[in-house]
């Protein structure tokens, strides 16, 4: 059995994981940790550890993604 796939930004919790993110933007779990690994600076988003497990705001996302789409650039020119 899979996990249901969360559509709507209003029914995410406050704090996601890369899975979470990755599944609701449509990229993979891989790419969500790259962009963690990122400089804010340089497009990253903006993450934390809890123990070993990384956690991602849901504000932060909505701010990352906002900051994506008004940069117009993709990943692939900030590497």
């Amino acid at each position: 059995m899979t996990a249901m796939k969360i559509k709507r930004l209003e029914d995410l919790p406050d704090l996601l994981t890369p899975q979470q993110v990755a599944d609701y933007i449509g990229i993979s779990r891989k790419r969500v940790y790259e962009f963690c690994q990122l400089k804010e600076s340089a497009g990253g988003l903006v993450s934390f550890l809890i123990g070993k497990s990384r956690k991602i705001e849901k504000q932060e996302m909505v701010r990352w993604l906002d900051s994506m789409k008004e940069v117009g650039t993709n990943y692939e020119s900030r590497r």
